[in-house]
């Protein structure tokens, strides 16, 4: 069995949700207090030992590049303005482990993910979506690849989600219980409607996934949006290679959603060194002021 040493994360979306901030900037670049929510994404990977990322870009993406990569007048005025700390923070954010590709056109996640064939080859490789900040003491990713060391099975991460949300994720049917918090998948649907839903196990943005998926990706009919949806191609190749719905019980943030990304502020700015001791106070005011109304 091979190691798992390759991630890959999509980030060529248009990012509309966050609109008109992101007509000229990534999204993945909008910051949780001071750090472009990418970069937590990215450090959730190197934390769980993956050696090589590959990050598929698109249109108007250069920030994020530019964000892993050394700025030399940067560095050198902090070295020579003798601001150390600012200058260890702007030095370990570049990563020369990470490579890129472009997705020339939107065609979904499936057809992102179908980028990064010829990087991973005939290796296992994770998938984390930048949408979704999840810390944790043990990493997800991590969480999931030593699901791979133990049952030699690909997996998706999943969460239980009110039923009335069925519609906003791909939902696994269960098929049986492998260990504690490890779901057997029957199939895997699509967004359903919650009265179609056959569980309340919701997928989110981490996958660990065998190279036969690029050949179905490379099959798989475009829906009605003339998106190539990694859901149908994870159902057929649950058909054939099943997979494991590992269930995650930690904190996650929807950075991709507005909602998400003000309370991941909010709670991040709670516990920033910077900005803790303010925000409690502010928080505890707003909270009185309000139950005044």
């Amino acid at each position: 069995m091979k190691k798992v040493r390759k991630a890959v994360i999509p980030a060529a979306g248009l990012g509309t949700r966050f609109l008109p901030a992101t007509k000229a900037m990534a999204k993945e670049m909008m910051p949780v207090v001071d750090t472009p929510s990418i970069q937590y994404v990215v450090e959730e990977a190197i934390k769980s030992g993956i050696e090589e990322i590959l990050i598929v870009t698109g249109k108007g993406k250069n920030a994020i590049e530019d964000h892993f990569d050394a700025n030399i007048t940067l560095e050198n005025n902090l070295r020579e303005k003798g601001k150390d700390k600012l200058l260890q923070t702007v030095v370990s954010t570049n990563i020369p482990q990470i490579h890129y590709v472009r997705q020339a056109y939107p065609s979904g996640l499936g057809d992102a993910i179908l980028q990064a064939a010829p990087f991973v080859g005939d290796e296992p490789f994770v998938v984390l979506l930048g949408d979704d900040v999840m810390p944790n003491e043990v990493p997800l990713t991590k969480q999931l690849i030593d699901v791979y060391e133990q049952y030699g099975k690909g997996s998706v991460a999943t969460i239980r989600i009110p039923k009335e949300s069925a519609n906003r994720y791909g939902i696994i049917d269960v098929d049986g219980e492998l260990a504690e918090n490890l779901h057997l998948i029957k199939h895997l649907v699509e967004k359903p409607m919650p009265q179609d839903a056959p569980s309340n196990l919701g997928v989110v943005g981490r996958y660990l996934l065998t190279p036969e998926i690029f050949d179905i990706l490379r099959r798989q009919e475009p829906d009605a949006g003339n998106e190539v949806q990694l859901t149908d191609a994870l159902e057929t190749l649950n058909q054939t290679a099943p997979l494991i719905a590992y269930e995650y019980t930690g904190k996650r943030y929807d950075v991709g959603d507005k909602y998400g990304m003000l309370v991941a502020n909010i709670e991040f700015g709670l516990e920033h060194k910077e900005t803790a001791e303010k925000m409690n106070h502010f928080i505890i005011e707003l909270a009185n002021k309000l139950k005044e109304k």
